[in-house]
């Protein structure tokens, strides 16, 4: 007792406990507590017993309501616990009241995620799950949980750099694509362990690009087989992710092909060189005619390249000087390349070049439509990540500096479309893994605010409202 309460408070108390048994009509117990304690009478005189008496009752039952308070506030605080533990980057965005159309990325990431040995080439996000793949120049692909920022696989196969990745296939059969400086693309099933299903063997050189290009069949916008890859072999391929096969070979380039972007369709493909040239290719036509446009307005090797999306379009005619904006059923009408120069370009699809986006003071290499329409974000080697605002010509309204070392590459999270009498599917608005808003389909977009990005520095960042 004397450790836990002070002279004083022990005097109190003692005193307390005397006037209670007194006036509870316990007299000999409160004598016998008085002289046990070597208290005089005359200490406990009509006054003090009265001011006494009901103390102890008092300071009984306040600690009683503080207890059940704190019990109150014990089970508050592990609801909240809860739901911030099972909180997705959606649902956080929602609670805090974030607008996912003008949603953009603040530093510092959520998640650095570390475990390669080598540079960050490529990063991809699942469609559906809390994935995201990233492929490095240490030969290996790695599977990340990027709510949690854990580390969930690591894939061996590859006995090269692995140079991109990408996600997609059929319909409800999600693929893993990887291609390599070992020739190789390689298919990866995603809903078996992420084991390793085909290898695609067929480029004479390094395998720099994958993309899966959706069939746009209708009521299944997701649903196809089509892969394309580019190479440093100066060519294009397009396979059947299905039966492994190369269906055709598109020839155009002089020089190492290095990125390609196909429309939400799958119609048309647009594709960047070492030749300083983009071009966009209609993949409905034959082999002979499929080269539509060709883009001549970088000095220097072009790294990579994006397809806006029907969201951006009133911004970018605006941009144009055309009065009016394509009908958002229409796509590859304004294309964005990046390049060594270290300029970002604007272009239409008739060739024309709407604007040169200036700023970084090194090599593009990574360009995503913010899914809203409203932004182009960036990335390059001077280790920053840059956020275009289309609706004011172009204006660079934000800079990120992330990173340690060169960002080598860039993607923001396909959004969610919710059909109606149908299981949500993933379609990337920036038309690199799915579809945009259906038209008179009951389809509902969900864009979901996330971005990652790779480096030099071996690490993945994500960033998330």
């Amino acid at each position: 007792m004397s450790a836990l309460l002070t002279g004083r408070q022990a005097e109190e108390l003692h005193k307390s406990l005397i006037a209670y048994l007194a006036s509870a009509g316990h007299p000999n117990a409160a004598l016998a507590l008085r002289q046990e304690l070597d208290l005089p009478e005359s200490s406990f005189d009509s006054t003090t017993t009265k001011k006494y008496e009901g103390l102890l009752e008092k300071k009984w039952t306040s600690v009683v309501r503080l207890q059940k308070k704190i019990m109150d506030l014990e089970t508050r605080c592990t609801g909240l616990q809860h739901e911030l533990d099972n909180a997705t980057p959606t649902s956080l965005a929602a609670r805090k009241n974030h607008d996912p159309a003008t949603w953009l990325p603040k530093a510092p990431a959520r998640h650095t995620l570390q475990s390669h040995r080598a540079p960050i080439t490529s990063v991809a996000f699942h469609p559906l799950f809390s994935s995201l793949a990233s492929a490095s120049e240490d030969c290996t692909i790695k599977i990340w949980d990027y709510e949690l920022g854990e580390l969930e696989r690591t894939l061996k196969s590859h006995t090269k750099a692995v140079l991109d990745v990408d996600y997609g296939g059929p319909r409800g059969h999600t693929l893993l694509a990887s291609c390599s400086s070992d020739l190789t693309i390689k298919l990866w099933d995603a809903s078996d362990e992420y084991k390793n299903i085909r290898t695609l063997p067929g480029h004479d050189h390094s395998v720099s690009a994958v993309r899966f290009i959706p069939s746009g069949a209708a009521g299944a916008p997701l649903s196809g087989n089509l892969l394309a890859s580019a190479s440093r072999d100066k060519t294009i391929r397009i396979w059947d992710a299905t039966t492994g096969y190369c269906l055709r070979t598109l020839r155009g380039h002089n020089e190492w092909v290095r990125s390609l972007s196909p429309t939400p369709e799958g119609r048309f493909l647009l594709s960047t060189s070492s030749d300083q040239t983009a071009r966009l290719w209609d993949l409905s036509q034959p082999d002979s005619n499929a080269l539509r446009q060709t883009l001549a307005a970088h000095d220097h090797v072009i790294e990579t390249c994006a397809i806006a999306p029907a969201s951006s379009y009133t911004h970018l005619a605006s941009m144009a000087g055309q009065k009016k904006p394509p009908p958002a059923s229409s796509t590859a009408e304004y294309l964005a390349t990046g390049g060594r120069d270290k300029l970002i370009k604007l272009h239409t699809s008739a060739g024309v070049l709407i604007k040169t986006l200036t700023g970084h003071d090194n090599w593009i290499r990574g360009l995503a439509f913010h899914p809203g329409g409203k932004y182009l974000l960036s990335c390059s080697d001077d280790k920053t990540i840059r956020c275009w605002d289309l609706s004011q010509e172009g204006k660079c309204v934000r800079t990120l500096e992330v990173a340690g070392h060169f960002l080598s590459c860039l993607r923001w999270a396909p959004s969610v479309v919710k059909e109606a009498d149908a299981t949500a599917v993933a379609v990337n608005g920036n038309g690199v893994n799915g579809t945009e808003k259906g038209k008179g389909t009951g389809q509902t977009e969900q864009i979901r605010c996330l971005l990652a990005c790779g480096s030099v520095d071996l690490n993945v960042r994500v960033f998330s409202a």
